[in-house]
């Protein structure tokens, strides 16, 4: 071989290695440079805690004080969650500024999920059943988690609202809704806001029809408004977040057998299943963050004082990761070792501070399905697993009456694993570019800056911004103004 053939080989067989373990470190390496440009165009707002000045042990000190009670105004991250949650933000339960507006939406939001434990789970269990059986008839499927459990809280919150089964158009409406918002949030898809449209269309038709069987507050003064409340609160973040929740408890039974068969063969186990619920959302917490503006000063000591309108960014998955010995690793069974009490586990926010409306839903009906699901399938998956989970929670479910072999469940698990790495590589290339167009449009759009330069914080206009020439509709107009009465160039016409 000549010396140049030889090179020639050498170089061929670096570039080969290079792209064969790409897999393996540039999703890191476009994680990184994501989060820099999400600083960079964000600008350097917000403190995150726990930090140096107020460690985790002082993190629901904080985090409770009446002060850090802001949500959106005067914070520029809100522009990106804004952007997100279109259309409706400024009535998205929350993101409402504190005052009688949240408190009669929180009010009517807390009315509609009120039920007995055992209405509430049988309601979820027959939703879970309907889908189970259309979507999985046969000996064995391989399924996105996610994906499987979204039209199963969309019936399951259709029922809620409207005290009647989801016909199968109205389903597919929220759970193309729900795919759009949860994937624009996680950065693997752009927003299609016409996907969203439909979906208020269809409820601006049943509150014209009065077929709410609910009071809305009085506060949502337009139809408008009323049926982004409903859009926003149970068929966006409902929706999305019991998927994400049951995504995550399934994938980790998947991964840890021993645990899916202990509680397979004890479907009763009200107490082992709580336990490895808590373990799942402390090691996969559906908030990552979550941001308070502070109203006024706040001052916990030497070293700690915030001044108002400072951005507090409260880390969940860092607050979850302190106080526990063995943190990385998944073991239900320290509940039982631990007063709940004093673990360092807020899965549903901090009572003094906007806890999550459905803290005493969720863990009802997650159970309900979860049994559901394990009376009829094995669960198997090797895909890695994070708390974004943006791969959706890729899984195999096998029929309990009809196992397949051992080497046929390998096989698809080594498949999996393998399709895994490659998928993680060419999502992190879509993140990065859908990523900053979303957050460089965001801040272009200034959504919140918007939406305050023209109301206050309980959504009135302001007196200099009270023709229809120059702000959007608000929650303080009229009953009667049509819905398109903002200009074309007005952000949230466009949204």
């Amino acid at each position: 071989m000549t010396p140049n053939a030889a090179r020639g080989l050498s170089r061929g067989a670096a570039v080969a290695a290079v792209a064969l373990s790409s897999p393996y470190w540039l999703p890191k390496a476009l994680v990184a440079l994501r989060v820099k440009v999400f600083a960079k165009v964000n600008g350097p707002e917000g403190v995150i805690v726990p930090n140096e000045r107020v460690g985790p042990e002082r993190f629901a000190e904080l985090y409770a004080h009446p002060a850090a009670s802001g949500r959106s105004k005067g914070a520029g991250l809100s522009d990106l969650f804004w952007y997100w949650l279109s259309p409706g933000p400024e009535v998205h339960q929350e993101h409402l500024e504190p005052g009688p507006r949240y408190d009669a939406v929180a009010r009517t939001t807390s009315s509609i999920l009120a039920g007995t434990s055992a209405e509430l789970s049988a309601a979820a269990g027959r939703c879970a059943a309907r889908v189970l059986d259309e979507r999985i008839p046969g000996r064995a499927a391989l399924v996105r988690l996610r994906d499987l459990m979204m039209p199963i809280w969309a019936e399951f919150f259709h029922e809620l609202v409207f005290r009647e089964p989801c016909p199968p158009d109205v389903r597919r409406l929220i759970v193309d809704n729900a795919e759009d918002v949860v994937n624009s949030l996680k950065n693997t898809r752009l927003r299609h806001m016409d996907r969203r449209a439909r979906l208020t269309r269809y409820l601006l038709r049943r509150l014209a029809a009065n077929e709410v069987p609910h009071d809305l507050p009085a506060e949502l003064a337009t139809p408008r408004d009323r049926a982004h409340y409903l859009q926003g609160t149970f068929f966006n973040t409902a929706v999305v977040q019991m998927s994400e929740a049951m995504a995550h408890l399934l994938l980790v039974l998947a991964q840890h057998q021993d645990v899916q068969r202990r509680l397979a063969e004890h479907p009763d186990d009200d107490h082992d299943l709580g336990n490895v619920m808590n373990e799942t959302l402390r090691m996969y917490p559906l908030f990552g963050i979550a941001h308070r503006i502070t109203g006024a000063d706040i001052d916990l000591g030497p070293g700690a004082a915030y001044p108002a309108g400072t951005v507090l960014c409260f880390d969940y998955a860092a607050y979850h990761s302190t106080g526990y010995q063995d943190p990385e690793v998944f073991d239900p069974g320290r509940w039982d070792r631990l007063s709940a009490k004093d673990a360092h586990h807020i899965p549903f926010g901090v009572a003094a501070n906007r806890p999550c409306p459905a803290w005493r839903l969720s863990p009802l009906v997650m159970r309900a399905v979860t049994r559901e699901v394990l009376s009829r399938f094995t669960l198997h998956s090797s895909v890695s697993h994070t708390r974004s989970i943006p791969h959706r929670a890729p899984c195999l479910l096998v029929a309990r009456d009809r196992p397949l072999p051992r080497y046929r469940i390998g096989a698809v698990l080594a498949a999996l694993r393998v399709r895994d790495r490659w998928e993680d590589l060419g999502r992190s290339v879509l993140q990065a570019v859908f990523g900053t167009w979303m957050v460089v449009d965001a801040r272009r759009l200034r959504l919140t800056e918007t939406w305050f330069a023209a109301h206050d914080t309980q959504g009135r206009p302001l007196p200099s911004a009270t023709s229809t020439d120059t702000v959007p509709p608000t929650a303080g107009s009229p009953a009667t103004a049509p819905p398109t009465a903002a200009p074309p160039t007005c952000p949230y016409h466009r949204d």
